[in-house]
């Protein structure tokens, strides 16, 4: 069995075309959840239903995100009547006591309904409807997540990191936002101060008293049963809220772990990145990277990075515009597990 921390695209981009290199029966995807936001009270978990839309074979790619060609009918109504009701449909957060009162999965992501900044197809809306649904009738996020991945014919094991609230929030000069207004309704556009994961850490918050989440047992198990595959992910927020898990790191010290670079030394291939990696305190680059995985046994890097780590690297091309790159870059992954496991010294990728 092979273990695959999901967050963003770079992750799902290389299940796309790694099949013939990872057998999907034989796979395990634990996606962050740090992401997830409440929209109108429907619980949006974008990492989870990227992995869920690209195995269900209905993800829109040139997004690589919701459903491909999805009906627009009820968001477009409904920035139409906000407008016209004198609502601002950006951003509204639900006030600091409604953040953490009810059920237990809205914590500190709360949106109104108003806000259309982020959108929702129908069918898309329908997925969350139900997500939300069997949550509110007591399914954990761990059940409800492998019912979906059936209703979509996954053949990957399709877990959340945690069933408990997790936050994503960026700290800003003007305030703690959700992930979600920084990169979604603002485009990445306010300066990091820090980067904080409100839930995973216990700490008391200004939303509400503290609340420490745990990592799923599903996941858990799925890394201690690796070996582990970190695609090129954004290593603050689509690995760091795993990491802030209690349990996650100590499994992943245990582990055979390798990861995939999301930069060329200082160059990131895409997303904010290099700005969220500076402002928790890490280089922007390939030698950040490896400073945030102390846990990871070996590297897949771009043959254009030259990056002198102090663990096995095996270079290829790390760009994947397509599945046929996927599945190269897959192959580089495989060849890393086996130079972290056995030392070996020669193997299709170029050993470093």
């Amino acid at each position: 069995m092979t273990t695959f921390l999901a967050g963003g695209t770079g992750t799902p981009k290389l299940l796309a075309g790694g099949d013939d290199v990872f057998d999907p029966a034989d796979s395990v995807v634990v996606g962050n959840t740090g992401d997830d936001m409440e929209l109108g009270g429907l619980l949006v978990c974008p990492d989870i239903d990227t992995v869920l839309f690209e195995g269900g074979g209905v993800l829109d790619r040139e997004t690589w995100w919701g459903i491909e060609g999805d009906a627009s009918v009820t968001h477009d109504y409904l920035a139409e009547l906000a407008t016209d009701a004198g609502v601002d449909p950006g951003p509204r957060y639900l006030s600091d006591d409604q953040q953490t009162a009810g059920r237990d999965i809205a914590r500190w992501r709360r949106f109104s309904g108003a806000s259309t900044f982020m959108f929702l197809g129908d069918r898309d809306r329908a997925v969350h409807t139900l997500r939300t649904g069997l949550l509110d009738e007591g399914h954990s996020l761990t059940e409800v997540t492998r019912r979906l991945a059936d209703a979509f014919d996954l053949e990957v094991d399709l877990v959340p990191m945690s069933d408990d609230p997790v936050a994503t929030m960026i700290h800003t000069p003007e305030g703690a936002i959700h992930f979600q207004e920084f990169w979604v309704a603002k485009g990445g556009d306010p300066e990091v101060l820090d980067v904080e994961f409100r839930g995973a850490e216990g700490s008391e918050s200004e939303a509400g008293a503290a609340h420490t989440a745990t990592a799923a047992d599903a996941a858990v198990e799925a890394i201690r049963n690796g070996p582990v595959v970190v695609g090129p992910s954004n290593p603050v927020t689509s690995i760091g809220p795993m990491l802030a898990l209690d349990g996650i790191r100590d499994v992943l010290a245990d582990a055979t772990v390798v990861a995939v670079s999301p930069f060329v030394e200082e160059q990131a291939f895409s997303g904010p990145a290099p700005k969220l990696m500076e402002g928790v305190g890490y280089d922007p680059s390939t030698t950040g990277v490896a400073d945030a995985y102390p846990f990871v046994d070996a590297f897949v890097l771009d043959d254009a990075d030259g990056t002198d780590l102090d663990r096995p690297v095996v270079r290829t091309d790390t760009r994947m515009d397509d599945d046929a790159d996927a599945a190269r870059v897959a192959r580089a992954c495989r060849d890393a597990l086996n130079v972290a496991d056995s030392d070996a010294t020669e193997c299709d990728g170029e050993v470093a």
